[in-house]
């Protein structure tokens, strides 16, 4: 989820469509969350890692 997030941050960047850079940042946000909850070991959704 973090490396679609960055994918889509900057092809909302680069080609000037602001609802991608907005998604792209709502998905890398999302997805650092998953890790580091992922890292420290709490289960969501019953699965404890998300890569």
């Amino acid at each position: 989820m973090i490396v679609l997030g960055i994918i889509v941050l900057l092809a909302g960047i680069l080609l000037g469509i602001p609802i991608l850079t907005t998604v792209g940042v709502v998905l890398l946000v999302a997805g650092a969350v998953l890790m580091l909850l992922g890292a420290v070991g709490r289960p969501i959704g019953g699965r404890s890692h998300y890569f």
